[in-house]
């Protein structure tokens, strides 16, 4: 079972990498990737500040959250062979939507 300071932890990741991602699919036009990882960045990132307060909306939120990042590591995959921040990105976003994934369906 995956803590909540690792599943914060991994939210984080999953931003910096996205923001990272952005960046270079900005040069190289990638609109799709860059759409998918505003979303993802912005939803760890929330995610990881309800997570830290203990909000009563975590568990619905860590679903959503899981859900684009998943969305967000499949376009980033079409594009890890030939951009680092691409596969950088697709792993931080599979390595958060495993934790969030984990961290919905626990048992409070």
């Amino acid at each position: 079972m995956k803590n909540v300071k690792s599943c914060i932890a991994a939210c984080l990741a999953c931003v910096v990498t996205c923001e990272s991602c952005i960046t270079d699919c900005i040069k190289a036009g990638n609109q799709d990737c860059i759409k998918l990882c505003r979303d993802c960045a912005d939803i760890c990132a929330l995610c990881a500040r309800l997570e830290a307060r203990g909000s009563a909306y975590t568990m619905a939120l860590h679903a959503l959250c899981a859900e684009v990042c998943e969305a967000c590591a499949a376009e980033c995959a079409k594009h890890a062979a030939h951009h680092d921040s691409c596969k950088a990105c697709a792993d931080a976003c599979k390595e958060c939507a495993a934790i969030c994934e984990e961290m919905a369906t626990a048992k409070v």
